[in-house]
Formats: C-alpha cells, sequence, structure tokens
C-alpha cells in the first residue's frame, strides 16, 4: 500500500472553525477527494486509522469533526476500546450534542467541507465522494441532497433513523440527489429496522437514483468501528469491499 501522510487542519466555518483530520498519499500528487463523516463517537485514533486506510488507496480524506461546536476532538473522553457499558455512558453525553448539529447547521458546515477539499492543492479537480457511519450516514445522505452537483458517490454504514416519519428525516432528500449510493446496513440494529429500510429504499427507488443498499447478516450497530464492542470483523471487510469499489466507479 502507499504510504500516507496526516495532520489536523482548521476549517472556518460559518459558525466557528472545525478541526478536522487530513491524510493523502505521501507524495507530491492531488488525488480524489473524500469527506469521512465520523460516528457518534468522534475522531479519533481508530476512526483516523480508517481514513488512513483510504488513503492508502489513493484518495485525500477529510474527517472533520462535526462536534466542533462543543471543543476539538475527542468532545469526551473516550477510552481506548468503548464496551458496551461504557458505550451506553457515552451516548446519554454526546446524543444531546449531536442532537444539537440541526440539519441547517450540518449543511452550513458540509458547505465549508467541501469547499474546504475543492481548494485543497491534494485534490484533483471535480465533485467528492462521502463515506460516513452511524450519524455520519444521515449527514452523508444530507449533504448527497444539499450539494448534488459537488457530490459524486455517497455510502452510509450502520446509520440510523434514515427514513422516519419526521418531516426533516434524511431520507426526504432523495428528489435532489444525483450521485450514486451506498447503503450497509446492519441487521441487528433497532435504530434502523426493516421498516426504514423499506422506506428509504421506496424513496430512493422513486428518485430514479442510482443505489445499493445491503443488510450486513448478523452486524450490529457499529459494526466498522474496531475501538467499540459492536465491531463486527466479517462485516467491515465487506464494507471496505463494497465502499472502495464505490469510490473507485465514481473518483476515478
Amino acid at each position: 500500500m502507499t504510504a500516507v501522510s496526516g495532520t489536523i487542519v482548521d476549517i472556518v466555518t460559518s459558525d466557528g472553525t472545525a478541526d478536522a483530520y487530513l491524510t493523502h498519499p505521501n507524495d507530491h500528487a492531488a488525488h480524489p477527494a473524500v469527506l469521512l463523516y465520523m460516528d457518534a463517537f468522534g475522531v479519533r485514533p481508530s476512526l483516523t486509522r480508517m481514513a488512513d486506510r483510504l488513503a492508502e488507496h489513493g484518495y485525500t480524506v477529510l474527517v472533520p469533526n462535526v462536534l466542533y461546536r462543543h471543543g476539538r476532538a475527542p468532545v469526551v473522553d473516550l477510552p481506548v476500546h468503548i464496551t458496551d457499558t461504557r458505550r451506553r455512558a457515552l451516548l446519554q453525553q454526546l446524543f444531546p450534542l449531536v442532537g444539537e448539529l440541526t440539519p441547517e447547521r450540518a449543511m452550513r458546515d458540509a458547505d465549508a467541507y467541501l469547499s474546504w477539499l475543492t481548494a485543497c492543492p491534494r485534490t484533483t479537480d471535480g465533485p467528492v465522494a462521502i463515506t460516513g457511519y452511524c450519524v455520519g450516514a444521515a449527514l452523508a445522505l444530507r449533504t448527497a441532497g444539499a450539494f448534488p452537483d459537488r457530490v459524486a458517490a455517497a455510502a452510509g454504514f450502520h446509520g440510523g433513523n434514515l427514513a422516519t416519519d419526521a418531516p426533516d428525516s434524511p431520507h426526504l432528500v432523495a428528489d435532489r440527489i444525483t450521485a450514486e449510493l451506498y447503503f450497509g446496513h446492519a441487521d441487528e440494529d433497532p435504530s434502523m429496522p426493516l421498516e426504514q429500510i423499506e422506506r428509504l429504499d421506496t424513496a430512493l427507488t422513486l428518485a430514479g437514483i442510482r443505489y445499493q443498499a445491503d443488510v450486513y447478516s448478523g452486524a450490529r450497530h457499529g459494526y466498522t468501528q474496531a475501538d467499540t464492542h459492536q465491531y463486527n470483523a466479517e462485516a467491515s471487510a465487506r464494507h471496505w469491499t463494497m465502499l472502495l469499489a464505490l469510490l473507485d466507479r465514481t473518483s476515478r
């Protein structure tokens, strides 16, 4: 694999300054851009290793701290490994912060992230690809709908509440999307039950979007995150296969 170089960068948004992790092949060339949206636990070593893995495949990857309004990453103290018991306690701290990231705020931020990537000398010209995890899957979907001319592809893994009956549910942006989409749902994820999976599929199909959605058997919410007890090596490996195939199809 290609050697990579990673660093922390600051991105000015309309509401402040977001810290972010940037990683790219360790050369002097420009590479296709990927915006990686974090899960609820945020930017931390296991997530930056995932970004580095994408960079090893020839991408310039930006991982913003989407909760920057509450401080630089990590926003809360995180253990090296997140057990189920610790996970529940951490989510009690984090969910109120995530709840304050309204769709309007999130898309203002997305505009800043996309603009920063476009101006970055380490990225090639053209639209950006996105991958998102947990809450980041909803952000990926919303960003694809808000900026259709700037997003080539978007993937979401173990995303929760992507197609609720709320008036601002993420799936309602489907009719604005032009990107190719991929979703890897977890079949043991109460935040994304079959009813919502079917609702999302219906919305994407009616909108005429090119997409694929798979339900990963035996996977729990968070199956890609190696520093959590939810991690599933087989499901995570499948996620890498599908994500890299999507990026190679749409970003090269």
